[in-house]
């Protein structure tokens, strides 16, 4: 490898970026599955004591929120300090609260308040972590790769979601609760460990050291916006996200009402959505996405909106169907997260870019339960299948108008 050859920051890219990379997303994909593994033996313990539905809403709030609230002042301290410091931090903080929790559950003093503030505790770290960790990458490898370690999350994501739950409530099961919360910790370690070891830069903005947290907050939004297109897409991306968020909730309800269907054949349609956004991810980490991202956004609209709206159309003998369908607009669903997050990399000055990164954390994880609740009320209106067509029709149109303007075209003609 050239020795002038330079990382999509354009920093003096390191010869052994590679092993780098390895290191640190080696301990991020073990932490990622005992924390999955450790938040579904939360959900199961709580699905267990209340049986209550709304308990397990107040959980997901838990989980969901302080990420959207708190991932823009993660990205004010991710462009003041030092950011790999600041997640080795937040995954150890993250890891003594699993390790005090597998405590008190071993000692018998397991309760829902304590369940709810390891939820909360573990969605702060994950506001500090994220912005750091995406703003980290750009400084470690060539733009040719930034697509395809910005899908490597998602990738792991995938995984851990369809092995992680069976494993937790497997620890569950045999060894107890506590058993899953010491092994949260441990998975921590790991991550500090591969963090610990790997050389990353450190890339610090002096303006905003003298800058108060709302003019740092300011300051992110204006590199964002600087670019029309960009600020466009982001918007477009997150109504798109806004449309289909809701379907997640209603996969159970469309195989219970429409098709008849027991807990069996839903947990099918899971495993069908893990799979797909699986096989998808790695198409696009094999394939690399191509030179034009933005129009990847607008097809992978268009494909999810294709296979929604056909999901609502099948008769109610139509379960197999369903399932191949899930799994297909999985595989399209995993288009979005990447493009855009490298778009926006290529597109922000790296001083600014834990700004820039936490706020689209906060846009992405506010549209989510935004866009639940609203379609929660829909679907409930007009009846689970007519929801999805329309649901379908909404992210269609989406993407057919996604890739007009100019200046989202003009995204994939240069790179700043």
């Amino acid at each position: 490898m050239s020795r002038s050859e330079t990382s999509a920051a354009g920093l003096p890219l390191q010869r052994n970026w590679l092993s780098i990379i390895a290191l640190i997303w080696a301990g991020q994909a073990v932490s990622m599955v005992t924390s999955y593994a450790a938040g579904y033996a939360v959900v199961w313990y709580v699905t267990e004591t209340t049986g209550s539905a709304l308990m397990l809403s107040v959980m997901t709030i838990c989980v969901m929120l302080p990420v959207g609230l708190i991932s823009p002042f993660g990205g004010v301290v991710a462009d003041k300090h030092n950011r790999k410091n600041i997640m080795i931090a937040a995954d150890g903080a993250v890891g003594i609260v699993s390790l005090i929790a597998g405590f008190l559950i071993l000692a018998g003093d397991v309760s829902i308040p304590l369940l709810l503030v390891v939820c909360i505790a573990r969605a702060i770290g994950q506001a500090f972590h994220s912005p750091a960790m995406m703003a980290t990458m750009p400084m470690l490898v060539p733009d040719r790769h930034l697509l395809r370690i910005n899908t490597l999350d998602q990738l792991l994501t995938s995984v851990a979601s369809i092995g992680a739950p069976a494993f937790g409530i497997f620890l569950y099961t045999t060894l107890g609760f506590s058993s899953v919360m010491f092994l949260d910790f441990a998975g921590a370690c790991f991550a500090i460990f591969g963090l610990a070891l790997a050389k990353i830069p450190t890339v610090i903005d002096p303006s905003a050291q003298q800058q108060r947290v709302l003019e740092n907050l300011r300051d992110g939004w204006g590199a964002v916006a600087k670019t029309r297109g960009l600020l466009l897409l982001i918007i477009m991306v997150t109504v798109g996200m806004m449309i289909f968020s809701p379907l997640s909730a209603v996969f159970p309800l469309m195989t219970y009402d429409h098709f008849a269907g027991d807990g069996y054949m839903a947990s099918i349609v899971e495993a069908a959505f893990g799979v797909g956004m699986l096989i998808g991810s790695g198409i696009l980490i094999l394939w690399g996405g191509g030179k034009r991202l933005a129009l990847l956004i607008a097809v992978a609209a268009v494909g999810t909106g294709l296979t929604t709206a056909a999901c609502g159309l099948l008769p109610p003998d139509g379960f197999p169907a369903f399932v191949g369908l899930v799994a297909l607009m999985a595989v399209v669903c995993a288009w979005f997260n990447g493009p855009t997050m490298t778009l926006t990399q290529r597109h922000v000055p790296d001083e600014k870019m834990g700004r820039a990164m936490g706020l689209l954390t906060a846009v992405f994880g506010l549209a989510s339960p935004i866009g639940i609740a609203l379609g929660g009320v829909l679907a409930e209106a007009i009846g689970i299948a007519p929801f999805f067509v329309v649901d379908g029709l909404a992210c269609l149109a989406l993407g057919l108008i996604a890739y007009l303007p100019r200046s989202i075209r003009a995204l994939d003609d240069e790179k700043e």
